[in-house]
């Protein structure tokens, strides 16, 4: 039996305590019955009241007798202390935003959130200068479409249509990367009280901007196989958000990928609740095509497609986009105009040349093929140390992962960086950053570095 498997129950039980801890389960509240709860989460029924019993053994919920299961009480998280230094406090986003920004060489970055330069520099940027010039030299002296540039959005059509998404250049709007795309949706749809839903753990710089906008975040635990749908049920039905921010494929942190039966559940969600599901799909050049999109099986009706470049070609070159139903993507075309005026065509032309080189398609095998290796590798490596990883994936570029021994991952990164050794602590990827964790983001290129092994072996002697 997998790891995963033995892990289940304990993993349901886990993520109902969080949501009662994090108050999205109230005193009282009556939980879905074991049937429910392991179709919606595609399991057993006995792995359910494995889950169950845990979460009754622990005061948390309790049985009653021809009614079913209810919420005992709800357990308060206990506050940071605003007076705490700011590594102290939790090594916060912001923290982890300025290290990707930094350059250590005399550190190893297993919390990096990119692929190695040198599996990137291929692309060869120097290379495409002059031919970007004699795409329309004057036009690179004043400001660019609000949608974007066209001959680069007309490349989009055509690579999403190998996810089988059907987007015509009116629905797409290029945008100074993935974090421009979510900013842009946050200016149009939410307002300050607002409640959104996001995959906990989920990315770590959109709790940012929502907390930055005033917006009540709630978590949705994420789960082996994508969201947990009995929770995603219950908090539309508590809240009546109009937002759902999701990761199908790759998802950061767990490497997890959402399943298409919870695919199809999303949706006949949302089109009850009438709910609006934003799948950011940043790392799709390292995964499948063939892998699951929500925004595939909706065909941009109640989804918001987001893209990005940062991880295939260069972070340097800030060119996202998003894609949507037409009426949509003009609208935010105008938030885009009223914010930023326009994206960079000179990126944008930058783009379009790489992707017209047929050198793209063979550079993002290659990167698949590498990233392959690594996360063979990077499982192999944790395995060795005894680590406990919550999704063996095949090809991803982030594991999430405990070390045996170590509770609370902002003290094992803080020991660790006295170690030049920097890690992405669990805490910062949740949604509700005030509870230790035991678990690390780690990217996989960098896990064979024995500079990881040996700083974990002198930490034990201390």
């Amino acid at each position: 039996m997998s790891r995963e498997k033995k892990n289940l129950p304990a993993l349901l039980a886990d993520n109902l305590g969080k949501q009662i801890a994090d108050g999205l389960l109230h005193a009282g509240d009556k939980l879905p019955s074991i049937r429910e709860y392991a179709e919606a989460n595609g399991c057993s029924k006995n792995t359910v009241i494995s889950a169950f019993d845990r979460l009754t053994a622990d005061g948390l919920i309790e049985p009653r007798r021809g009614a079913g299961f209810f919420v005992t009480h709800t357990v308060k998280p206990p506050q940071p202390d605003d007076d705490a230094p700011t590594l102290d406090r939790a090594m916060d986003s912001v923290w982890l935003m300025r290290e990707q920004l930094q350059s250590k060489p005399d550190f190893l970055n297993l919390g990096e959130g990119f692929p190695p330069i040198a599996w990137l520099e291929e692309t060869r940027l120097d290379h495409f200068h002059q031919r970007v010039v004699r795409t329309g030299v004057a036009s690179l002296f004043r400001y660019g479409s609000r949608f974007g540039y066209l001959p680069l959005r007309q490349h989009l059509q055509q690579k999403l249509a190998g996810y089988e998404i059907e987007a015509a250049p009116p629905q797409i709007v290029l945008t100074h990367g993935a974090n421009q795309a979510m900013d842009m949706v946050l200016r149009y749809f939410v307002r300050a009280g607002d409640t959104v839903l996001v995959d906990d753990p989920g990315y770590y710089a959109l709790f940012g901007k929502l907390k930055l906008s005033g917006v009540n975040i709630v978590g949705v635990p994420r789960l082996i196989d994508g969201p947990d749908i009995a929770a995603l049920e219950h908090g539309l039905k508590t809240h009546r958000p109009r937002l759902f921010f999701t990761q199908s494929v790759g998802h950061n942190p767990t490497a997890t990928d959402t399943s298409a039966a919870k695919a199809h559940r999303i949706l006949q969600l949302a089109e009850a609740h009438d709910l609006i599901v934003v799948e950011n799909d940043s790392l799709a050049d390292l995964k499948p095509r063939s892998a699951v999109r929500i925004s595939a099986l909706d065909q941009l009706r109640r989804t918001i497609y987001i893209g990005s470049f940062s991880k295939s070609v260069s972070a340097a070159l800030r060119v996202g986009f998003l894609a949507c139903s037409a009426d949509l993507a003009s609208d935010l075309a105008d938030v885009k105009m009223l914010t930023h005026v326009s994206s960079s065509e000179y990126c944008e032309r930058t783009l379009d040349v790489i992707l017209a080189d047929g050198h793209f398609l063979r550079h993002t095998n290659r990167l698949q093929e590498r990233l392959k290796r690594a996360t063979a590798a990077g499982v192999d490596a944790l395995t060795k140390l005894g680590a406990s990883i919550y999704k063996a994936s095949e090809q991803s570029l982030y594991l999430w992962a405990t070390l045996p021994g170590y509770d609370d991952s902002i003290e094992l990164a803080r020991a660790m960086l006295e170690q030049h050794v920097i890690l992405a602590p669990g805490t910062i990827f949740s949604a509700h950053a005030n509870r230790a964790s035991p678990w690390c983001r780690f990217n996989v290129a960098y896990l064979g570095d024995p500079r990881f092994a040996k700083a974990l072996s002198r930490l034990a002697k201390t």
